[in-house]
Parts: C-alpha cells; sequence; structure tokens
C-alpha cells in the first residue's frame, strides 16, 4: 500500500489499534517460541522508533503553524503536555530537534524553506525522519557539530556528519564523542588537533583528597590525551589480572582494585627513587616521606591505629597492620607516643635496607619470591621476615623480595618464611610457608625461645648479687670498688650537682672500663 494514499483517519485508527495491541502484550508471551520472541521484540522496536520519528514530525508541525506560539508555552512545555510520558525524560530532545529542523531556535519563519540534503542539519533530520536517528542522538550529533564545525575543512563537513550519525547509531552518542580527536586530525584545519590538546592542559587536574578517616579516600582526575596515555603506560602492565600458575590460585581482584594498587607501585617506585637519590637521611625532608604518630604499645601489639601527619592526606587512619607493611618498603617518619602520650621518637628516618642490602637481594632472589610469581625484581620490594616492629634485623638473612600484591597478600595472611643460605632444588633462597598464621606461630616460637635464653633483666638486687661476686685480691681496692659503685644500687644516687671523687686504683679502673 502507497503509505501517502493512506488517510490521517486511517492512520489514527492504526494508532488506536497498535496502542491497545501493545497494552495486552504481556499477557499472551507465554504463547510466543523463542524465534517469536525475538520477532516481536524486532516488530515493536521498529514501532518505537517511528513513534520518535512522528513525535518529532508532530512538534515540528505544530511550530510552523504556530500553534505552540498560540499556546502561550514553549515547545519543551507543549510535549511535555501533550506526551505524558516524555516527563520522564526525553521532552527536551523532542522539542529541540522539532526546533532546529523547523529553525524555530532562530527567528524562524512558517515559510522557511528544508535543510539541504547535505547540510549537518538535513542529514539529520532525514535520519530522524526515517526513524534511524532517535532525538536524543539528533540532539547529541547536532551539539558536537556545532563544536567541531569552527575546526573543519568546509568542504569535509557533511563526511564529518555522516561519520557521527553512522557511529551513534551503532554504539550510541557517548562513543561518537570519542571520534573526535580522530576527525580533527583527518579532516581538521591545519594544526587544529594540536591547539585542541594544548587548550586540553587548562581543564586537566587532580583534586585534592576527599579524606573520610577509616574510609576510602576520593580524587576526581581528568588528564591530557598525553598525560592518559603516560598513564595507561605505566600501569597497563601492573594492572593485568595475574593469576599463579604454581598454586592455582585465580587473580579474584576487580579491575578497579588492580588498576589503583597498579598506580600506587607506580607511585611506590617513584618514591623510592627519589629518596635513593637523596641518600639514607635525605627522605625525612622529602615530599615521598610518610609522617605518622602511633603509640608504641600499638605499634608493637597491632592495635590502635596511627595517623598521617604533614601532608594533603594528614588525619587520615592507617591501621598497625598497614604501618608495619608500610615499614618494609617506604621512608617512614614515626612519631612515636608513650603511654602518656609523650613522643618518644620524633622525625628519625626508618631506612630499613641499604642501597647495597637491596641490591644484594636482587641478585638473589630475581623477583619476587612468592610461589608462582613472576614479578621482576624492579617490581619488588624488600620484606622483613621477621616484622621491623617485633624485632627482625634489617638483614637480608632477614629479607625477601615480594611484589606489591604478593606483600599485601603476606601481611594479611601472616606468613612466614624461610631464608637458606644456599638455594633449593628450585633455585629458590626463600621459601614460604602457606598456612594461614605461620607468622604468628613462628613469632610465638621465637618469643619462647628469647625467654629462655636471654639473661634476666638487671634490677639493683640483680647487680648487687653481681658486684658480690666481683674478686679483687686487694682488700683496699675492693673497698674502694664497693664504695665507688654503691651508687648504682642505691635508692638515692647522687644529685645532678655531685660527681664520684677520687682516682681509683689500678685494679679500679678495670672493674669500672668494662671494654678492657
Amino acid at each position: 500500500m502507497d503509505q501517502l494514499a493512506v488517510s490521517l483517519e486511517e492512520r489514527r485508527s492504526s494508532l488506536v489499534a497498535a496502542g491497545g495491541a501493545l497494552a495486552g502484550m504481556a499477557d499472551v508471551l507465554h504463547q510466543a517460541s523463542g524465534d517469536e520472541l525475538a520477532e516481536l521484540l524486532t516488530i515493536v522496536d521498529d514501532v518505537a522508533a517511528q513513534s520518535a520519528a512522528a513525535r518529532v514530525a508532530i512538534t515540528a508541525e505544530a511550530l510552523n503553524r504556530g500553534e505552540v506560539a498560540a499556546a502561550g508555552t514553549n515547545a519543551h512545555t507543549w510535549v511535555r503536555d501533550h506526551a505524558p510520558s516524555l516527563r520522564q525524560g526525553g521532552a527536551g530532545q523532542v522539542a529541540t530537534v522539532a526546533m532546529a529542523v523547523t529553525g524555530g531556535g532562530a527567528g524562524w519563519q512558517p515559510d522557511r524553506p528544508a535543510p539541504e540534503p547535505d547540510s549537518p542539519l538535513g542529514l539529520v533530520a532525514a535520519g530522524v525522519a526515517d526513524g534511524s536517528v532517535s532525538p536524543a542522538l539528533a540532539t547529541a550529533v547536532l551539539r558536537e557539530v556545532e563544536r567541531l564545525a569552527p575546526h573543519l575543512r568546509d568542504e569535509a563537513l557533511p563526511t564529518v556528519v555522516r561519520a557521527l550519525i553512522d557511529l551513534g547509531v551503532q554504539w550510541g552518542p557517548t562513543v561518537m564523542r570519542r571520534l573526535r580527536p580522530r576527525l580533527l586530525a583527518e579532516y581538521g584545519l591545519p594544526g587544529e588537533l594540536d591547539d585542541l590538546q594544548e587548550r586540553l592542559a587548562g581543564s586537566a587536574r587532580l583534586s585534592m583528597p576527599l579524606v573520610e578517616s577509616g574510609d576510602l579516600t576520593e580524587y576526581q582526575l581528568l588528564m591530557t590525551p598525553e598525560q592518559a596515555t603516560a598513564l595507561e603506560a605505566a600501569i597497563g602492565p601492573l594492572s593485568a589480572p595475574a593469576p599463579d600458575d604454581e598454586t592455582g590460585q585465580r587473580d579474584l581482584r576487580p579491575a578497579g582494585q588492580r588498576r589503583v594498587e597498579a598506580l600506587t607501585e607506580v607511585c611506590r617506585r617513584s618514591s623510592a627513587l627519589d629518596a635513593e637519590g637523596k641518600g639514607a637521611d635525605g627522605a625525612a625532608a622529602a615530599s615521598s616521606a610518610v609522617h605518622v604518630t602511633i603509640a608504641l604499645n600499638d605499634l608493637v601489639s597491632v592495635t590502635g591505629c596511627g595517623e598521617v601527619l604533614s601532608s594533603s592526606a594528614t588525619a587520615t587512619v592507617l591501621s598497625p597492620q598497614v604501618l608495619r607493611r608500610i615499614s618494609c618498603e617506604a621512608d617512614l617518619i614515626p612519631h612515636v607516643l608513650g603511654t602518656a602520650g609523650e613522643e618518644l621518637d620524633l622525625g628519625r628516618v626508618v631506612r630499613l635496607f641499604t642501597r647495597a642490602q637491596r641490591r644484594l637481594l636482587r641478585r638473589r632472589d630475581r623477583g619476587c619470591t612468592f610461589p608462582g610469581c613472576t614479578a621482576p625484581a624492579a617490581w619488588t620490594k624488600a620484606h622483613h621476615i621477621v616484622h621491623w616492629a617485633d624485632g627482625g634485623a634489617s638483614d637480608v638473612d632477614n629479607a625477601g623480595l615480594l611484589c606489591q600484591r604478593h606483600h599485601t597478600y603476606v601481611h594479611t595472611r601472616r606468613l612466614i618464611a624461610t631464608v637458606s643460605p644456599r638455594p633449593d632444588h628450585l633455585g629458590r633462597y626463600v621459601a614460604w610457608d602457606l598456612e594461614p598464621g605461620s607468622y604468628d606461630r613462628h613469632l610465638e616460637k621465637l618469643r619462647a625461645e628469647r625467654a629462655v635464653h636471654d639473661p634476666p633483666p638487671l634490677t639493683p638486687e640483680r647487680l648487687r648479687l653481681l658486684l658480690d661476686g666481683l674478686w679483687v685480691d686487694d682488700p683496699a681496692e675492693q673497698a674502694w670498688a664497693e664504695s665507688e659503685l654503691g651508687w648504682m644500687t642505691s635508692d638515692d644516687p647522687w644529685p645532678d650537682d655531685e660527681e664520684p671523687t677520687g682516682s681509683p686504683p689500678a685494679t679500679g679502673a678495670r672493674l669500672l672500663d668494662r671494654s678492657a
């Protein structure tokens, strides 16, 4: 049937019937097969697309006739009044496209000629009329063309509009906007892409952190293409999933977590290079150093929390476990507090492993020592097998290289390792006990051994016993030693302004000088 021969009344009747058919659709869908469901969806989608085109056509006709003006309102309100479903969204897009097609947005005339077929407006209007371009996409294309047109060669404008429409039809308006740099590169005026990216630099920004104690810290980041390229090149290799082929453990971290951990690792590496260039003590003044306050008992017993000082992250709360992990890999400047809140240690940079030690570890371990991990040595940090906070020595015999992911894993699962002077049959110097809590069991064993072998504390009573056991062959020298050493066992040592007098005999000198 010739669509032009269908009268308005016949169309109205068909539309009413279609509305009734659609209204009862859900009640009969159980009768359809799988193929019929797909067919029905395609039919309904085509009806919806034609309905969107008809909305724009009706609104444009109302504008041309002056019906909208006669109603004393604007196109947007007129559409909302007569298409109630668009009050949920979309009324503005229908009105915008209708006004653009009729010229209603800028001094329109009822007898205004239709736009040229190859003009941006003509191409968009044709797509809307046949239902292939939705009002939402049409609005986005017109907005993008308005932005791009001054920067394009005149003869290339129709080609660019067609490209935007085709891409938008397939993937939507958001993806369409990503085409902008390539369009400028291929169809823009000389130097336009360079100018655009230079202008972007002024809009790029990294916000100050929005810190919530005990919660996540939020940043807002906008980057130029150059900056984004550098960032992705840096974090891309580090953010890929890393399953462990040896243990069969899957990498269950979400993509967002992997990316933020990769960014953190890049920052840590940069900080480490900066600190090494400044020397062992230079990091205290460097922006990469971490200043933290924490009570000594909390650090040792893994309780309480620490608080960051002297940076834009001030007041961020870090758990003792996190501080223990940081102490393996960063310049930690502890402001350690005593039981009364007094500062016991202020501003001392803890350089846990020297550069020479780290180089030795890189030669020994070659990379991350966790079973199955292939991270190279450049991606690792030196980890204290027995933690520094638990008295672990900063010695290569108490160290193993770990990548950031497995460093966190080892601290979280509380794992211990054994360091051997010679490699095993797999060439490993560091062998990990992967049973959760193995570190705590090892630490308990160490503490028990220390309690057996360490000498008892040097109390005044024990000091008297030691002095009583001293043997000096000359009674005069013995009397002198007891008189001069008596202050050490006295409950009332001499005042600050008094000093012991007299010169010790030769034997007494040897008694006092423990290095002799």
